[in-house]
């Protein structure tokens, strides 16, 4: 008997988590784009929250200094809560850059962003919890999942740019354990205003002074800056310990170099909160062992403690980005100026611009009606040759007509062929 045929006889069980985990809409996606290019099309793909190293490299003294600490043979174990020195260069760039003041033993540090989330997740929030985040937003349907909690979904708006408000959360705050925000937003790259995230924070100290009289488990908030260091133009970040202090005992930061440096690979992020539970996420991390490369750690702490190269880094790659932003912003305006059913809301940050294509019901010259999203981003797809990603893949409505268009692996010349072939596509639908 073969071995193909053994396995087939065998009903292979695994937990119930794993049986129903839900694989990423993203990736799913770039399967289909990617089956494309292997065949040899030309396909722009604008679906990737990442950077072509070739059109936005990290910064060169960054790559040396990386280069340096392997040539050094720092290649055992990093300390459990990251290398001092790193903890100490975040610090200061908090200090001076973020207005935040966060001493060592109130970091953690992590291999990238993710780690972070999963372990303030875990640290967190019990089985049978309840965790409030808006749609759209990155993963945080996954997260809640597998720490068995309960997912409270807001769905957010165009009007507001798709970023939540105190009154979207109150209703549902006096059960809530966690809550979960992004600012800038991935997947729409806008921002909390200052006054939004004021009511915010009011929300949540006012819940908590109740849970403070009766003993009760505080409410959190997770807050992901990851791309805080990308805002365009007049756009101000801004973050809740800053604006209420008494934040700091409730709020955990998701930060690090994974964006704002366009070191996604690197795989260095970190962690800021009340040191109690900085602690627990420190243990955590040291039995998953999802540690930043020691040699990697060394050398961001190195090129972290200066600032004004991270300063020039910065404004250079906020110029790359913006220009790609802006320039694909002023094309759909065109594309809608012109008549077709798109539009645009203006970028903020990040690397992310929010896009509609409000096709539905329309004809494709085949005679086809694009009756639901799937089939509207499938016909820009194979029609246009472009690639974006729609809300729902972000937990938003299955019927929305709004996508992610990501520009970190686009060159600039390409946004003007991405319009025309754009326009190409829609004039050939009819109603």
């Amino acid at each position: 008997m073969s071995t193909n045929t053994i396995e087939k006889n065998i009903d292979l069980k695994v937990s119930k988590l794993a049986d129903n985990i839900i694989g990423s809409e993203i990736i799913k996606l770039a399967a289909e784009v990617n089956e494309k290019i292997k065949k040899g099309e030309k396909v722009y793909n604008l679906t990737i929250g990442d950077f072509n190293p070739k059109v936005f490299p990290i910064p060169a003294e960054l790559k040396q200094l990386i280069i340096k600490a392997y040539e050094d043979d720092q290649t055992n174990y990093p300390a459990a809560d990251g290398m001092l020195e790193l903890r100490e260069a975040v610090s200061k760039l908090l200090k001076q850059r973020g207005d935040l003041d966060y001493k060592t033993d109130e970091i953690v540090i992590a291999g990238g962003a993710r780690p972070v989330i999963y372990s303030i997740f875990k640290v967190l929030v019990d089985e049978g919890d309840s965790v409030i985040f808006p749609v759209p937003s990155w993963n945080n349907n996954h997260y809640t999942y597998m720490n068995n909690a309960k997912e409270i979904v807001i769905e957010t708006s165009p009007e507001n740019k798709f970023m939540p408000t105190a009154a979207d959360l109150k209703p549902h705050i006096g059960v809530a354990n966690l809550i979960a925000l992004c600012s800038p937003l991935n997947p729409t790259g806008t921002t909390f205003k200052k006054k939004d995230l004021e009511e915010i924070c009011d929300l949540i100290l006012a819940e908590n002074e109740k849970r403070n009289a009766e003993n009760k488990k505080p409410l959190y908030l997770m807050y992901d800056q990851i791309y805080w260091a990308l805002t365009m133009g007049e756009t101000k970040h801004y973050n809740p310990v800053s604006l209420r202090p008494e934040m700091k005992n409730y709020t955990l930061f998701v930060d690090g170099i994974s964006k704002s440096l366009a070191a996604t690979g690197v795989r260095v992020g970190w962690c800021m909160g009340p040191k109690k539970i900085i602690d627990k996420i420190k243990m955590l991390l040291t039995h998953v062992g999802a540690w930043a490369p020691k040699a990697e750690q060394i050398a961001v702490a190195a090129y972290l403690n200066d600032l004004p190269s991270y300063d020039k880094f910065l404004s250079e790659i906020k110029n790359k980005i913006n220009v790609r932003l802006i320039g694909f912003y002023e094309g759909f305006k065109s594309l809608k100026s012109e008549g077709f059913k798109v539009d645009a809301i203006a970028p903020e940050a990040a690397i992310y611009l929010t896009v509609q294509f409000s096709l539905h019901g329309q004809k494709t010259p085949s005679g086809k009606t694009l009756e639901t999203t799937k089939d509207v981003t499938k016909y820009i797809l194979d029609e246009a040759q472009v690639a974006f990603v729609p809300f729902y893949a972000f937990g938003a409505s299955p019927d929305s007509s709004w996508y992610r268009l990501s520009v970190g692996t686009c060159k600039e010349e390409d946004v003007a062929a991405v319009i025309s072939n754009l326009r190409n596509a829609l004039s050939k639908l009819t109603a």
